[in-house]
């Protein structure tokens, strides 16, 4: 299957600038292209992932995927999506975030001994190049009308836009000549919002490398949910690749939790299973829902691909001593993961009566309560039920000498930290 239709499949495109010569030329020879991120911060999130995914489908197809990423477009910040102006962070914490993502992208897309795709800083090639170049070089090329109709632009005329990121398509534009002339790259590929930027790109090259120049690009759709929210948000906010920030078991979480509606579309998108693979899938969805498969074959493909096989087995291991009830098959570390959004209280570990322990940590409102749960067994610890209203709480309880899980009823779970 060509690149095209296996996209096309995967319903993974927008727009093209040239449908039929890009099929043409990716038929005819393997072929380079890129995709760049702005170091806005230290860690990309799920919704970053969709392109560089892309990427390597063209890489697994044959092709030479090139990653950009923008510590020179980083500095000034791209307009497109947002109606304020970005506060413009330090060069000293662009750097950082410049190496963090360059490590999460090796981490990801650099197998060892891969030479098939490379990484690439714009900043290398634009710092050299002074304000007079820039202008009379680049700026030239570049109409101001064109530019206003700009949906990037245009968007923003009224909430006002500064000349550093109305310039940001000139930046952007002269990436995709640079990696023309010296990666041989002949296709850039972005979300749905980087369509100006590309297109401008487009014009530049063929301005200073004749109208024939064989270039092209590609867009992704704008992912949604079915719902129609803003794809890639949880309750607790983005979700992120870095295992500080969303850790391996909320990574899984977030896609078993995906909608019946949308589990399909994420297994296209995301997912290298093949056509085959993800049609029994759909299939079980539609005649066996309740038992989730498309679900766990997403999470567990998308956990193993960002985090690698052993933080996938123990986000399952979570999960399922979650499920049963079996807290004291876990580690305290994976207690810390499974239980981060969870009610938290601080106990010192000196020993005390159930009852006073609950009460004096708030878990229960009062000592009256506390024995009624006690003696209806509505209370576990670690797992396991305490029905003696006598029953004394000591620090060797602790899992790890750090945790103690109380649940009340069935669901209602808090995570005590001993001091």
């Amino acid at each position: 299957m060509n690149i095209i239709d296996e996209l096309e499949w995967r319903d993974a495109i927008n727009q093209q600038t040239d449908a039929e010569g890009l099929r043409e030329l990716t038929n005819s020879k393997a072929v380079s292209l890129y995709c760049g991120v702005d170091p806005t911060g230290d860690s990309m999130h799920i919704g970053h992932l969709i392109p560089f995914i892309m990427l390597k489908r063209f890489q697994l197809a044959g092709h030479r995927p090139v990653i950009l990423i923008g510590g020179a477009t980083g500095t000034i910040g791209d307009p497109s999506g947002r109606q304020t102006e970005r506060s413009l962070q330090t060069l000293e914490q662009i750097q950082q975030n410049v190496e963090a993502l360059t490590a999460q992208m090796k981490k990801l897309f650099v197998t060892e001994g891969d030479n098939q795709i490379r990484l690439v800083n714009n900043y290398d090639w634009t710092h050299k190049i002074n304000v007079i170049e820039f202008l009379r070089d680049y700026g030239k090329n570049f109409s101001i009308n064109t530019m206003l109709a700009k949906d990037v632009v245009s968007s923003r005329l009224d909430s006002g836009i500064s000349f550093t990121e109305f310039s940001y398509q000139i930046l952007q534009s002269l990436d995709f000549l640079h990696l023309y002339r010296h990666e041989d790259v002949q296709l850039q590929i972005g979300g749905s919002d980087q369509w100006g930027n590309i297109t401008s790109g487009l014009d530049l090259i063929r301005k200073k490398e004749g109208a024939d120049a064989k270039a092209f690009g590609l867009t992704i759709p704008l992912m949604l949910k079915a719902d129609g929210t803003k794809f890639g948000k949880s309750a607790g906010g983005a979700v992120w690749l870095d295992p500080a920030k969303t850790t391996p078991y909320e990574f899984y979480q977030f896609w078993a939790n995906t909608d019946d509606r949308d589990v399909v579309k994420y297994l296209k998108y995301f997912t290298f299973l093949t056509k085959e693979e993800i049609e029994a899938l759909a299939e079980k969805v539609q005649t066996e829902p309740h038992k989730r498969e498309a679900q766990k074959a997403l999470a567990e493909e998308m956990t193993r691909f960002v985090h690698g096989e052993e933080m996938l087995e123990q986000a399952k291991r979570i999960t399922a001593a979650l499920f049963s009830g079996d807290i004291r098959s876990l580690t305290a570390d994976e207690i810390e993961q499974g239980f981060k959004e969870m009610p938290t209280y601080e106990s010192s570990s000196e020993t005390k009566n159930i009852v006073d322990w609950l009460v004096e940590l708030g878990i229960e409102p009062s000592k009256r309560q506390a024995r009624e749960d006690i003696t209806n067994g509505a209370i576990s610890l670690n797992g396991e039920r305490v029905s003696d209203v006598a029953f004394e709480v000591a620090a060797e309880l602790a899992i790890g000498g750090r945790f103690i899980i109380v649940r009340k009823g069935k669901k209602s779970y808090s995570l005590v930290k001993l001091a």
